[in-house]
């Protein structure tokens, strides 16, 4: 089993599957599923947006690419997505439509993933559930924590809501081990800034990996504090000044005969797909 793994997208909804595509052209390495550690930037009505986002879309059209590519039919994106025939499934990050998530959860009140564009290939999970992805050789056991912590009490919907609470209590009860944890913020123990719940997840339920965007950081990899999960700084997947990708901005989680072990794809690759051909691509 192979996932390939991408932090903040903002928008780009169609890049993660572009690089895959030509990765998997260029390996001849199937991948089986994405994984998306949040600021998908699913804003299906402009009205809506964040004033974060209405600052960068005025500049760069990019971000508003979920209203644009995948709230109403294209022939020619759904024929690209059927042919590669994968899902992609996200957290929630803190640059959402939060209504419009809120609203799709309820409608799907017994699935612990649920489906959010026209084209059913764009999942967003559940905060603190075991999920699972499958393939025929293998099984992968994960869970996802969306938005970002708060220190100051605030309750808007960007922040971690009661009832997510609610879930990760639960999961601090169960005594199953976990391949991967995948979140939008970080955990609190060493900056002062973070999520709580993300270190207390760590501390009392075991994974081998984590998984984070949000905070700018650079790509970086280092052992957790609880000296078991090997915590990976995935970067945004965001065009520098330059129109390029920075390095970790794709990585792959292979799990072979149980064994979990990761790539991170290399810049002469994502170098391929810039600012300013990816479109075409």
């Amino acid at each position: 089993m192979k996932i390939a793994i991408f932090s903040d997208i903002h928008g780009k909804i169609l890049l993660p599957f572009k690089l895959v595509d030509l990765y998997q052209k260029e390996t001849g390495s199937k991948i089986d599923f994405i994984l998306q550690c949040g600021d998908i930037g699913a804003y299906p009505i402009i009205e809506n947006l964040d004033k974060a986002t209405i600052k960068h879309a005025q500049y760069d059209r990019d971000e508003l690419g979920f209203h644009d590519d995948f709230t109403k039919e294209n022939p020619e994106i759904r024929a690209f997505l059927n042919e590669l025939n994968m899902n992609m499934i996200c957290v929630r990050g803190n640059h959402e439509d939060h209504d419009f998530l809120d609203e799709l959860e309820k409608e799907n009140p017994d699935q612990s993933i649920f489906p959010i564009d026209i084209y059913g290939r764009v999942f967003v999970c559940r905060s603190g559930l075991e999920q699972k992805l499958e393939t025929e050789d293998e099984v992968l056991h994960f869970v996802g924590i969306g938005r970002i912590g708060d220190r100051k009490g605030r309750t808007e919907k960007r922040f971690i809501q009661d009832y997510e609470r609610f879930e990760i209590k639960k999961l601090l009860k169960t005594n199953n081990t976990f391949d991967v944890l995948i979140t939008h913020d970080k955990d609190d123990s060493q900056s002062g800034y973070g999520m709580a719940e993300i270190r207390e997840v760590l501390d009392n339920v075991i994974f081998q990996y984590h998984f984070y965007g949000h905070t700018g950081e650079p790509f970086k990899e280092e052992t957790d504090v609880n000296g078991i999960t090997q915590s990976i700084k995935v970067r945004e997947l965001e065009f520098n000044e330059n129109g390029m990708l920075e390095k970790g901005c794709m990585i792959i989680l292979t799990k072979e005969n149980g064994e979990l072990n990761i790539e991170i794809v290399d810049e002469n690759f994502t170098n391929k797909m810039t600012k300013f051909n990816w479109k075409t691509q």
